[in-house]
């Protein structure tokens, strides 16, 4: 009978276990149930140094249920009381892609091929007749070729490939922005070895681009996103990490040297567009993806750019090339992507806020300059202004670019304390999270 009972209150205890964790669903150590709770009558009284007695031992219903059953429901009612969520909008990868993806562009370049064909019954008439009956004839071929490109230069220089929009007879080169707009563009310069290439917006407009004097370090194991027209997808965005630098590599009969390698996805259409840090600052540029060992094995994750401090000097050297040929026109003073006088008295990097990237963060728009970086330490910083914040006053002035920033900053001296307006004000109506900050410059 001692049995029996000792059974019985074994199947109890386990079934309620069970149960109970099958609602909670919880591996955290914190709710597992200890052997005091979970074992049977006769395992517990054993581990007490006690003789076993049947008696009522054998209702005991573990003690611990009702609290993780508890706790279970409050999970489930609502999760955030046990887990922080952060906002989509303040990831450091999502604002670094809306920092490029407006200078970043689509490139379609229409080239002709001339090609000499001949009919294949003159060669029977010249081997068995000695003469040709006509003449051989000129065929023009139309090759169209898809790529990615970005912006280097507020006056619309952009840095791509050079087997994107490789020279030649009747080059017709077309580049559709972020926003949808269409432009022509010249082919300028190139360099078949680096392969690389320097082209025009033919267009008198001031345009974002992506900085070339603030480049990334390329340290092994960071995180890389490559951003461009994979395979005819605009504005596409894959993620990995930097796996090795100073590779040497041959891809279709094609040597490349001193690429850095990563396993971020490079699909066919991504050649020539940027690969960038969590900061937006230039890794470097797609040019290849191994699909094959030279000895046919095939590989997973292993794709190749062009590194950043190549591509910078390359642009340098396309520039010179262009002066002499008289290509390269005076550009607009550029839209500095962050504000030195703020930075240096506040310690806060600001970006002009455009709409593009005002509808990818969620922001409302044409309001306020985007905070892209705090300087540890700072005045800023003490104040707890953190990346991904907008600026939107300054003392009684609205504050609506960089460069109104730098002016209404121009006559603050060291030691002078200044008010900001900062917070975030969302599209969609939702509560505005705004702070009135005195900060004194340094």
């Amino acid at each position: 009978m001692s049995v029996v009972s000792e059974s019985l209150g074994s199947a109890r205890v386990s079934r309620a276990r069970e149960c109970v964790l099958a609602i909670a669903n919880f591996s955290s150590r914190a709710f597992l149930f200890t052997p005091a709770f979970g074992a049977t009558p006769l395992q517990r009284m054993r581990s007490n140094g006690q003789a076993f007695k049947p008696a009522r031992e054998t209702r005991a219903r573990p003690r611990g249920a009702i609290g993780a059953l508890v706790v279970a429901l409050l999970y489930s009612a609502n999760p955030t009381l046990f887990f922080a969520q952060a906002d989509p909008a303040s990831e450091p990868a999502v604002l670094a892609v809306a920092k490029v993806l407006p200078a970043v562009v689509n490139i379609n370049s229409e080239r002709v091929v001339k090609r000499t064909v001949r009919d294949p019954f003159d060669e029977v008439y010249s081997q068995f007749f000695g003469y040709n009956r006509f003449r051989p004839r000129e065929v023009r071929q139309t090759l169209q070729s898809l790529g990615s490109g970005f912006i280097i230069d507020p006056a619309g220089y952009i840095i791509t490939n050079q087997h994107v929009v490789e020279r030649a007879a009747d080059l017709k080169i077309h580049v559709t922005a972020h926003d949808g707009k269409t432009y022509r563009a010249h082919y300028i310069a190139g360099d078949d070895k680096t392969d690389l290439a320097f082209i025009k917006i033919d267009a008198q407009t001031d345009f974002p681009f992506i900085n070339l004097d603030d480049i990334s370090p390329n340290l092994l194991g960071q995180t890389v996103m490559v951003v461009g027209n994979a395979v005819g997808y605009g504005s596409s965005i894959s993620r990995g990490v930097l796996s090795a630098v100073k590779r040497n590599i041959t891809v279709d009969e094609t040597e490349y040297k001193d690429l850095v390698q990563t396993d971020a996805a490079i699909n066919p259409g991504n050649s020539g567009g940027p690969v960038i840090d969590l900061t937006g600052r230039l890794v470097g540029i797609a040019s290849a993806k191994m699909a094959f060992t030279p000895q046919g094995v095939p590989t997973q994750g292993l794709g190749f750019a062009i590194p950043a401090d190549v591509v910078r000097d390359s642009v340098n050297r396309f520039k010179q090339v262009a002066m002499k040929q008289g290509k390269l026109k005076d550009s607009p003073a550029p839209a500095e992507p962050s504000s030195v006088r703020v930075e240096k008295l506040f310690g806060m990097q600001l970006q002009d806020l455009s709409s593009e990237l005002s509808d990818a963060l969620g922001y409302l728009r044409g309001r306020g300059v985007l905070i892209t970086a705090v300087e540890p330490d700072s005045p800023a910083d003490d104040a707890g202004i953190k990346r991904g914040m907008v600026l939107y006053r300054i003392n009684k002035s609205t504050a609506s670019s960089v460069r109104q920033v730098d002016e209404v900053l121009r006559a603050v001296e060291s030691g002078a304390n200044v008010e900001f307006t900062i917070g975030i004000i969302r599209a969609r109506g939702e509560n505005h999270e705004l702070a009135a900050l005195t900060l004194k410059a340094r």
